[in-house]
């Protein structure tokens, strides 16, 4: 899982978020449809936090719905890019100022490394963040760490199978690596048992988008931040040849006029414990002590 050519460069993935956060809700139309379908499942999760993390929250279409849902929950929306989490920061009303509304907080850091307390939170919700972590054992440890017992873990992913027709193109043109790693979702469900969560359920669909040529699918993904960081990444600009010899690749896709472009869609939700380790692995042992009373002369 930790194949080097994959190894995301995070001053990159910030910088690219960062620039593209003016940009982003006008085109992320499939990000907004996966939060959508992961807050219907909430449906059936019975569940009332006290304390929320939004981990990945963007411009905080999803951190909007959860403000919604769970009123009197502390809400902390957390992101790797400062511009997305100032779109993100919601304006109060005079009345939420007034009513002295649950706290909301907004935080600029890596999964990876949560400036938050040990067993602070009591549900982390992340909706297509976890794809751009390096290694999932850190980032499942991370959450499973800030988690208090009875804690919930909410999250979606891209599994293999996403872009997988871009990948296909650009293979035939270099050899550079041109689209993430995304890790298979049984292999997800093995790192959520082996950083501590209980009884993950995982399930998985496609979802297809068309394009009119590659050129807008492109711009797309730029758009929304999705750029290219990876440690294999040509570091050089794609000449023309290139980049003709690509959309010859890709248009062999095509199908009823328009080009697809495919996501594998990967769901998740896991359960916190009570907790038998701490977060660098030492094991917790639970003691009664009972103290015995003995008054002078008796036994």
């Amino acid at each position: 899982m930790t194949d080097a050519i994959y190894d995301l460069d995070k001053k990159q993935v910030r910088a690219a978020f960062d620039h593209a956060a003016a940009s982003y809700d006008a085109h992320a139309v499939l990000q907004r449809e996966i939060c959508d379908r992961m807050l219907e499942r909430l449906d059936y999760v019975k569940h009332t936090p006290g304390t929320l993390l939004d981990a990945g929250a963007g411009t905080g279409y999803g951190t909007t719905s959860l403000r919604g849902r769970y009123p009197e929950a502390h809400l902390v929306a957390l992101d790797l890019a400062e511009s997305m989490l100032q779109i993100a920061r919601p304006k109060p009303s005079l009345w939420q100022r007034i009513s002295r509304a649950a706290p909301f907080s907004a935080v600029c850091a890596d999964i990876d490394r949560l400036p938050l307390k040990t067993s602070s939170v009591d549900m982390v919700w992340s909706n297509l963040a976890l794809q751009w972590c390096n290694d999932l054992n850190v980032s499942f440890a991370e959450l499973h760490r800030v988690l208090a017992p009875n804690g919930l873990l909410m999250f979606s992913t891209f599994g293999p199978d996403t872009l997988k027709e871009l990948r296909q193109a650009f293979n035939t043109v270099d050899g550079y690596s041109h689209v993430n790693r995304f890790v298979d979702m049984h292999d997800i469900g093995d790192v959520l048992v082996h950083a501590g969560f209980s009884t993950p359920v995982m399930d998985m669909e496609y979802i297809t988008l068309t394009y009119d040529d590659l050129k807008t699918l492109m711009r797309e993904l730029k758009a929304i931040g999705a750029h290219n960081v990876t440690a294999g990444r040509n570091p050089g600009l794609m000449g023309r040849a290139r980049w003709q010899a690509l959309e010859t690749a890709y248009e062999k896709f095509r199908h009823e006029g328009r080009l697809p472009s495919t996501y594998e869609v990967i769901y998740g939700h896991a359960w916190v414990n009570q907790k038998t380790r701490t977060a660098n692995g030492q094991q917790i042992i639970q003691m009664n002590i009972q103290r015995r009373r003995t008054e002078k002369g008796l036994p």
